[in-house]
C-alpha cells in the first residue's frame, strides 16, 4: 500500500515513534479507524431504527406529558 503524507505529519509519526515498528504502529491505527468506522456505521443504523420506530409511537399531548410530570413529583 501506497500512500502520500505531508511532510509535517511525517516528520511528527517518526518523531513520536522513534524506535518503535512503524508498520506495526501504523497497521493497530488502520485497526482503530476501522474499529471506529464500524461502530459509528452500528450507531447510525441504530438511530435509524429507532427513528423509524418513533413513527409507530404513539405521540403525548402536553397536557399529558405534564400530568405524567406532576404525578412523578412528591
Amino acid at each position: 500500500m501506497n500512500f502520500s503524507i505531508p511532510d509535517e505529519i511525517r516528520d511528527a509519526f517518526n518523531s513520536e515513534f522513534s524506535g518503535q515498528n512503524k508498520s506495526a504502529v501504523i497497521a493497530g491505527l488502520m485497526q482503530q479507524a476501522i474499529a471506529e468506522a464500524e461502530q459509528q456505521r452500528r450507531r447510525q443504523a441504530a438511530f435509524e431504527q429507532l427513528t423509524a420506530a418513533r413513527v409507530e409511537r404513539p405521540a403525548m399531548t402536553d397536557a399529558t406529558t405534564r400530568a405524567a410530570r406532576e404525578a412523578g413529583r412528591p
